[in-house]
């Protein structure tokens, strides 16, 4: 009999408006001073401004950091914390995407540390938990509100990596649809596809439990029926809240099973061509999908049947050809970009990235089938 553990914020609050709930947080955790993490593009939206109006109600002190950036590396992370560490704080909160919300997490372990981010890409475990955290995420894909990983790029090794640390599940988190009501079609679209990932990869790793399977086929279910309305619709709000919901969930799963190849494959491109995360996991999702159907008919099965309960797929394998379908036709939908020329990939690269994403183990040690180089190669060549 497998053991497994599945590790979750202790405090979730979701709903129109339950951002207001963040005043309940500050008294909870008697906040005199806070660091309200977020970046420049989210704050010029006034999507900031839904916490930041909370916090004047309370009458604490904040500071917001606001100068983080997209895909950050370790270094721009270092820097975040240095910055921070002359700043009292005894609540930190992020109101951004992944990297606004990694980057907070880190800084909730490392802000009066003697290790660096640098250190803990060598031994997370170092880690211990400074500052309790409150994630509210802007965007519906990285999942990183209910993650303990946080994703720096390492340029010398062209790759990034996810530190994983237990201590940086995150303590509350809000996830509230009017934060993400005015969200890009483009942003709607690559952090959809990214929880998408997150769930069928979950659901199709080796370490899928019990407790893994319940949050990524209902996750799974929420994205595959809501993202289309959500793309296309910037009125439907129930649409976004279920994609918000469905996000969250997939970052739960990860928690107890974890990705698989599709997010190994991806890290090159990210760390060399800084390629965004939830595009290069859209562009590889069906490919890994299809190179491992064989090994996972069954699962993908699964997720066919919760999705589109009346398709009427005779056999695993028919059902699983049709989720992959869906998935291709998602990004179709979606107008992600097909191939990774698009975005200056030269063919020849193909075998830096063949064994660059051969080396990402953590990951693809979760990968049912387990990948040669030529497998890697194909994948790599379909989407050059």
């Amino acid at each position: 009999m497998v053991n497994y553990k599945m590790k979750m914020p202790s405090c979730v609050y979701g709903g129109v408006g339950s951002v207001h709930k963040l005043s309940e947080m500050v008294a909870a955790e008697n906040a005199k001073e806070v660091l309200v993490f977020t970046d420049k593009g989210v704050r010029d939206s006034g999507v900031t401004d839904f916490a930041l109006k909370v916090l004047d109600q309370c009458g604490v002190k904040y500071r917001v950091i606001d100068d983080l950036v997209p895909e950050p590396s370790v270094d721009d992370v270092q820097k975040v914390i240095d910055e921070t560490q002359d700043m009292h704080c005894d609540l930190i909160i992020a109101v951004g995407g992944g990297s606004t919300m990694d980057a907070a997490k880190l800084v909730s372990m490392l802000k009066g540390s003697e290790y660096r981010v640098g250190d803990l890409v060598k031994d997370p475990s170092l880690a211990v938990k400074k500052i309790r955290t409150v994630m509210v995420p802007t965007t519906c894909g990285t999942g990183s509100e209910a993650t303990c990983n946080a994703i720096v790029a390492v340029p010398e090794e062209k790759l990034k990596v996810g530190i994983v640390n237990d201590g940086m599940i995150p303590d509350y988190v809000i996830l509230d649809p009017d934060l993400i009501a005015k969200l890009p079609r483009k942003i709607i679209a690559s952090s959809g596809i990214d929880a998408l990932a997150h769930c069928v990869e979950c659901y199709t790793s080796n370490k899928a439990n019990r407790f893994s399977d319940a949050f990524a086929l209902e996750g799974a279910r929420l994205i595959f029926g809501s993202i289309r309305r959500a793309y296309s619709d910037p009125d439907d709000s129930e649409a976004k809240a279920n994609m918000l919901v469905g996000a969250f969930y997939g970052g739960v799963a990860i928690t107890s099973s974890g990705t698989t190849a599709v997010h190994a494959l991806s890290y090159p491109l990210g760390g060399t061509y800084h390629i965004a995360h939830g595009v290069s996991n859209a562009i590889l999702l069906a490919p890994v999908m299809n190179c491992n159907l064989l090994d996972c008919a069954d699962r993908l099965a699964d997720i066919c049947e919760a999705v589109e309960p009346d398709f009427p797929g005779e056999t695993e394998t028919r059902k699983a050809r049709h989720l992959i379908d869906l998935i291709e036709e998602i990004c179709r939908f979606t107008e992600i970009p097909k191939t990774l020329g698009s975005f200056g990939v030269p063919a020849e690269d193909l075998e830096f990235l063949v064994a660059a994403g051969s080396q990402v183990t953590r990951l693809l040690n979760n990968n049912r089938k387990k990948l040669s180089l030529d497998d890697i190669r194909n994948i790599y060549r379909q989407v050059l």
